[in-house]
């Protein structure tokens, strides 16, 4: 591997690109690659420095009451990416909008972001154009269309216009003069609350930055180094894990409008690539394909895959994938290692899991301070296996995967957010709402995810309000109340299950209840990850002191069809266009899968 080039600027994402754009190793050096669009770092330089100029010429003055806030609802392009070198050059801030919101939660975002300028997508014009009503901050010309549909965005709205007539192409500009240090805000990346808005988490220059140091050191990345970025861009993993730590090596990123399982193994033939982000499920997907491709033939899939000299790939890097989905991951795309780790958008906590870790964990935790704390706040003890590596004391040792420390180390709060800051850090505490226990081996401290807790789900590597869900399942007209919960999930992180209350008389219509999930969807506030993929029917809920769904009940017996062996639940796999009733034969199928995932356990917990 080529030796990393040393860039000696602050540590600024502007000042970092401006090193890289001068520097003699990278200056002319393919940094992104989209379909058959290719930008050097002295082209990215050029295109920040452009979307800065005309950020800007937009936002005009920016104090307190007038912030330079730029809010995007983008698929993967590179102009996204020019976007964020755009507000790093400009000493703004830009919200990673999830483009899977709708209605009054996307207006709500929007809203409490202050955005003054919106760069949609052509994809999602409509949605927005829905809410245009709604939104305070904002002046329509502000509203800007990037061109990815073959449409004619409204005139004065083209953003590609706005860069060619603004900020003319082909000149390297000149850097706006304003005063960025490492604490400016850079980026705000969402993460779901339990009530209200999806969550804002800030992420300065230093974060967005140290993230990408980090996870380059770990993975021994260097500037031969060529990833792959298909996971959305608005969210932590493919900015921290992607997009942040091949910049820092002066490495190359391909840039994939969005996830597909059957483009994948070709794109890393394609471009070379040598190490992949991910969450979850993908991984599931990519390999179904990979076996549909050649036929399941494990000689065809090593011969064209595996020892296909095109095949640079070295190793993946994400969370949520299945211990035998990594064995088979490594084995067909003859990888050095596949680093599975925990960590969220806050950054407070993270592991890395090595080669040689044990089998299911998420990595070694080296931050004495992490802790897994029950209810009361006391320490949990480590698990305790038995003969045949089951756990004997998983009551004892599964807690909340905290921190006790007088500093947060990355985490730098919540945007605008108070109440969520104090939630999330009590009394020298942080909280990351995430179930885990501790295995000790070798005298290391091994950490092991066991889900969220009861407000919380996680599907495909995306943490989301399991309350949000409920409330829109509640909003049939035929459901009296409702509760949302994850469930165990044979490939990855969590599916999503509700408990239905019917109102007097009503009768449940399995494909009446998936049509509204599927307008909400479409039409309404329900992010397609939200869609249930099993419902239960209640005749009643119990209730806490305080009259909440005691949701506890509920998650533990999820569709146990030995627990319930007469509830009325319904399900339906990927790609079904509908419910169907859940049988014990179903259960045991499933529970099959468990077992060739080695999951099973997570069944009867």
């Amino acid at each position: 591997m080529s030796e990393t080039p040393t860039f000696d600027a602050p540590l600024t994402v502007r000042a970092q690109i401006e090193a890289r754009a001068n520097h003699a190793a990278t200056a002319d050096k393919v940094f992104l690659y989209q379909d058959d669009r290719a930008w050097s770092y002295r082209r990215f330089r050029d295109e920040s420095v452009r979307a800065a100029h005309v950020l800007g010429r937009r936002l005009g003055r920016c104090d307190e009451s007038r912030p330079g806030h730029v809010a995007m609802l983008l698929e993967n392009h590179l102009e996204l990416l020019g976007l964020y070198g755009g507000c790093a050059y400009g000493g703004h801030t830009l919200f990673g909008v999830n483009t899977g919101l709708r209605g009054d939660v996307l207006a709500g975002v929007l809203n409490q972001a202050l955005a003054r300028v919106i760069v949609v997508d052509e994809r999602f014009a409509g949605e927005l154009e829905r809410v245009a009503g709604a939104l305070k901050h904002v002046a329509e010309e502000n509203i800007l269309v990037l061109p990815t549909q073959g449409g004619t965005p409204p005139a004065g709205r083209d953003w590609l216009a706005a860069l060619r007539d603004e900020a003319p192409d082909g000149a390297s500009l000149e850097a706006p003069d304003v005063d960025v240090t490492p604490q400016t805000n850079l980026m705000v990346i969402y993460t779901s609350g339990t009530t209200g808005l999806p969550k804002g988490i800030n992420n300065n220059h230093f974060k967005l930055l140290a993230t990408g140091i980090g996870v380059s050191t770990t993975c021994e990345m260097g500037p031969d180094d060529v990833g792959y970025t298909c996971m959305p861009l608005f969210h932590s993993n493919s900015m921290f894990v992607g997009m942040s730590p091949n910049f820092w090596v002066g490495g190359s990123v391909v840039v994939r409008e969005r996830f597909s399982a059957s483009n994948f193994a070709p794109d890393v033939l394609r471009y070379g690539v040598t190490g992949w982000n991910y969450v979850g499920e993908p991984v599931h997907y990519v390999l179904d394909a990979v076996e549909k491709q050649f036929g399941g033939d494990p000689e065809r899939i090593r011969a064209e895959l595996t020892e296909n000299p095109a095949n640079r790939m070295r190793f993946a890097v994400g969370n949520g994938a299945s211990p035998p989905d990594i064995d088979r991951f490594c084995s067909w795309f003859g990888l050095e290692e596949m680093y599975e780790l925990y960590g969220s958008t806050e950054a407070a906590i993270s592991t890395f899991r090595r080669r040689g870790d044990p089998r299911g964990s998420v990595g070694e935790v080296q931050d004495e301070a992490v802790k897994i704390l029950n209810e009361a706040g006391s320490e949990c003890p480590p698990a305790e296996l038995d003969a045949d590596g089951k756990i004997r004391n998983y009551a004892e040792a599964v807690g909340e995967i905290c921190r006790a420390a007088d500093e947060t180390g990355l985490f730098q709060g919540y945007f605008d957010n108070a109440d969520a800051n104090a939630s999330k850090y009590r009394e020298g505490v942080y909280h990351s709402g995430d179930l885990g226990h501790i295995l000790e081996h070798d005298g290391k401290r091994y950490l092991f995810f066991d889900g969220r807790t009861d407000d919380w789900i996680r599907k495909d590597g995306e943490n989301f309000s399991a309350a949000q869900v409920g409330r829109l399942a509640a909003e049939h007209p035929d459901v009296a109340l409702a509760a949302a919960y994850g469930v165990p999930c044979a490939v990855s992180d969590e599916l999503v299950m509700v408990a239905l209350k019917l109102r007097p008389g009503a009768t449940f219509d399995p494909q009446g209840f998936f049509d509204y999930c599927e307008r909400q969807c479409r039409e309404g506030a329900m992010d397609r990850k939200w869609f249930p993929d099993f419902v239960r029917l209640v005749d009643d809920f119990t209730f806490t002191q305080t009259q909440k769904i005691l949701v506890r009940e509920l998650k533990r017996d999820h569709f146990h069809r030995e627990r319930l062996p007469e509830a009325p639940i319904w399900w339906r796999v990927r790609g079904e266009r509908g419910y169907r009733p859940f049988s014990a034969e179903d259960f045991a199928g499933l529970r099959g899968q468990f077992a060739e995932a080695e999951r099973e356990a997570l069944l009867d917990a």
